[in-house]
């Protein structure tokens, strides 16, 4: 088949949740299929290009839009759409789009995340431009609207929130329309987990969807074999910290779980590792005992380093890579039931699920005591990860969606 992905941003270096899905799907699809690329990026990252030709048989590239504050916040009052969808709002993209439906045509058009539908769906109502796309795609990495009710819900009970409160009780109302809308315009509907099948189910009632979850290079993390010998037990959390619920969760952590930990084992050390920290982050690290490292090239070192490691999230939507990537690097997880969401793995066997503080606290000292507990649960963990979460097992589910509506 000829396939066409439009993305957010240039699938290389798979270095966050949206890359790091948008490059593996690509990579495993170009096996059987010629697969096309138009992304926003910048024309200068040259060795980012060449690495995605390996797999596209084109790459094309748009300017990342600006958009001023006083746009966004005229938006806000004014414009129906949610403000996801008109952060990326360019009309450079959409002329390269219908440059491209003009030139070719394609099986299958896939749509990366919700925020991409605006170009799709302006140029769609060109009749020559839509009759040169089969069936489309639309590969919605989260249920948006649930990620922004559970913001809401977090935040409403919090007078310094309550800002953060509205805005997300607007965006959840705004998804909720668009994002149903949008799964009734394409002919299928990829979700990362059984649980956003049924939110999105709830909303649009989806004619044709799979469910694909997000995956892991089993043998790229199977080379971060923890030490096991450090100067300090490490807790260790990743992911890109200016992503709200990435803040409160390590915020909630140092306030409320690593207080309780230091009661037992005084020495041990907090490391958050991940790209573009906001002030509420960096600010953490004033302890000694914490670590914010900003952006790393490499996360298997800290993998390597690591005694447990922590999913504190509260909110959020899909499924983690952060939780994936410990799994199959042989760390013990430690995770909220949200954090956990949408994994198909045990508590108790796989990984440790603890809610409130207390437990998290008491399940972060068990398995930093605990030799022969750490050792079960990552060999289980292990096993769940290469049975069905590496990028060759999963891939296959999408191109039997292909099959069926292209």
């Amino acid at each position: 088949m000829k396939l066409l992905f439009i993305t957010p941003q240039l699938p290389y270096p798979p270095q966050k949740g949206t890359t790091t899905r948008n490059f593996n799907i690509i990579k495993n699809l170009s096996r059987n299929h010629e697969v096309h690329l138009l992304s926003f990026g910048d024309s200068r990252c040259r060795d980012h290009v060449e690495a995605l030709e390996a797999y596209c048989a084109s790459v094309k590239l748009c300017a990342m839009p600006t958009r001023r504050m006083a746009t966004r916040v005229r938006d806000l009052f004014l414009n129906p759409r949610p403000d996801l969808v008109l952060r990326l709002a360019s009309p450079e993209f959409v002329e390269r789009l219908r440059e491209i439906l003009l030139r070719n045509r394609f099986d299958v058009l896939q749509i990366e995340g919700l925020e991409m539908c605006l170009h799709w769906d302006t140029v769609s109502k060109e009749n020559r431009a839509r009759s040169a796309v089969r069936a489309t795609v639309l590969d919605d990495h989260n249920a948006e609207y649930v990620l922004q009710r559970r913001a809401f819900e977090i935040d409403r009970g919090r007078p310094r929130k309550l800002v953060a409160a509205m805005y997300s009780f607007v965006q959840w109302r705004r998804l909720t329309r668009y994002e149903a809308e949008m799964c009734r315009r394409v002919d299928g509907v990829v979700t990362v987990s059984e649980i956003d099948r049924k939110a999105l189910d709830a909303i649009s009632r989806l004619p044709r969807v799979a469910v694909v979850p997000n995956g892991v290079d089993v043998d790229y993390f199977r080379l971060a074999e923890p030490e096991g010998k450090h100067d300090a037990p490490t807790l260790l959390f990743s992911g890109t910290m200016d992503f709200r619920p990435n803040i409160d969760a390590v915020t909630w952590f140092c306030e409320e779980i690593l207080p309780r930990v230091h009661r037992d084992v005084p020495e041990a050390k907090f490391c958050i590792v991940g790209r573009d920290p906001l002030p509420a982050v960096t600010e953490l690290g004033k302890d000694p005992r914490v670590v914010v490292t900003g952006f790393v090239e490499d996360v298997r070192p800290y993998f390597r380093q690591a005694s447990v490691y922590v999913v504190p999230l509260r909110f959020g939507g899909g499924t983690r890579f952060k939780v994936l990537e410990a799994m199959a690097a042989g760390i013990p997880v430690v995770s909220t039931a949200m954090g956990a969401e949408g994994i198909e793995a045990s508590s108790g066997r796989d990984l440790i699920v603890a809610d409130d503080p207390g437990s998290f606290a008491q399940w972060v000292v068990r398995l930093l005591r605990e030799e022969d507990r750490r050792r079960h649960l990552v060999e289980s963990a292990r096993a769940i990860i290469e049975r069905k979460y590496d990028w060759r097992i999963i891939v296959p589910r999408l191109e039997e969606l292909y099959t069926r509506i292209a």
